[in-house]
């Protein structure tokens, strides 16, 4: 019989070293791949939302204090590159707790959040790399804890985490990420620019299966998903969406045009 995935979503939710989280975040990814997890009915039921495993650093403030830093010095892109792999990393919970959590899900949506978890691990690891060829490292800079604070508002309903957190706060990514890779590359900075759009082009897809997740339960719910979605973004994040958007990307990740006609209204 194969092993239990929850408890071991679990195990990488709880890992609190970089090194720790991303190196269980593969071999259990490797594992699932191989037919090692899976799924099991007899695992322990989830219990509340807790905050993942994390290091000493960085230190986390509320974002409005975090400092505006421009890509003109060393120390700027740095800490530019560290908000990017803490949004991965932070990234990589997000996954694991959709496995953890949401039981009796259809087989693919383990599928997808396993590899999902296994991708964000990959991108953090990318941008540590990069962090540490500019002289720093992972919690040299202090950082924001807003992606797990949406998890945990939406811990109770699959169907709110799904539109919340990847069609939301992980969705901004496609939004942003291209002026920032034309900005990289006008200041002569390709390697940042190249792991970029590395990432550009799979958070496409991670979005894209919150997109298709939140339709699925919209189904089985019997919801309209266009009313549905404008009624969680007024309910929990009209602070946090911020224009314009990524028409394009959004709408290969998922998204049509009465959704992105809701995003931009209330952001406005």
């Amino acid at each position: 019989m194969a092993g239990d995935l929850h408890a071991a979503a679990l195990g990488c939710l709880r890992a609190a070293t970089p090194d720790d989280k991303v190196a269980r975040t593969f071999e259990v990814f490797a594992r699932f791949e191989r037919g090692e997890l899976a799924p099991r009915s007899d695992s322990p039921a989830p219990g509340p939302i807790e905050m993942p495993g994390r290091p000493d650093r960085p230190r986390l403030v509320p974002a409005r204090d975090l400092p505006k830093r421009g890509f003109g010095t060393t120390e700027g892109l740095a800490a530019f590159v560290h908000a990017i792999a803490h949004i991965e990393f932070n990234a990589i919970d997000l996954a694991w707790d959709a496995v953890y959590r949401y039981r009796d899900m259809p087989a693919p949506f383990y599928a997808d959040w396993a590899s999902v978890a296994n991708d964000e691990a990959r991108h953090f690891t990318m941008l540590r790399a990069r962090l540490r060829e500019l002289g720093f490292d992972y919690g040299d800079f202090d950082a924001h804890n807003g992606l797990w604070e949406m998890a945990e508002k939406t811990a109770h309903d699959g169907l709110a985490r799904m539109a919340l957190v990847p069609r939301v706060l992980e969705a901004r990514g496609l939004d942003v990420t291209p002026a920032m890779i034309v900005k990289l590359r006008q200041r002569g900075d390709d390697a940042t620019a190249d792991i970029l759009e590395a990432i550009l082009r799979e958070e496409v897809g991670h979005v894209a299966a919150g997109s298709r997740w939140f339709r699925w339960h919209c189904t089985q719910r019997g919801l309209e998903p266009q009313a549905t979605f404008k009624s969680l973004l007024g309910e929990y994040a009209r602070a946090v969406l911020y224009g314009p958007f990524n028409r394009e990307a959004r709408l290969e990740a998922g998204f049509d045009a009465e959704e992105l006609a809701s995003l931009e209204t209330l952001a406005n």
